[in-house]
């Protein structure tokens, strides 16, 4: 029984330190680095800018995507 609560005991504790770890106060000046969209969970992001650039090439156009660029295909 001591070794139940022991073990359940050492868990609760691993969690602790685990959430208190986790807490952190991130300053003015780091929010901006924090803020970059590289930094954003969009897993196909690549996908879809490499899609976008192959369609801009091929149609010799672009715009409406936030970039002045032509169509020749180079950024």
């Amino acid at each position: 029984m001591k070794s139940k609560f022991f073990v359940v005991w050492l868990i609760v504790a691993a969690l602790l330190i685990v959430v208190a770890a986790s807490c952190v106060v991130v300053q003015p000046y780091e929010r901006e680095i924090l803020a970059d969209p590289i930094m954003q969970f969009d897993y196909f992001d690549l996908d879809r800018q490499h899609d976008l650039k192959l369609c801009e090439t091929r149609e010799g156009s672009a715009g409406g995507y936030g970039g002045a660029t032509g169509g020749c295909g180079c950024k």
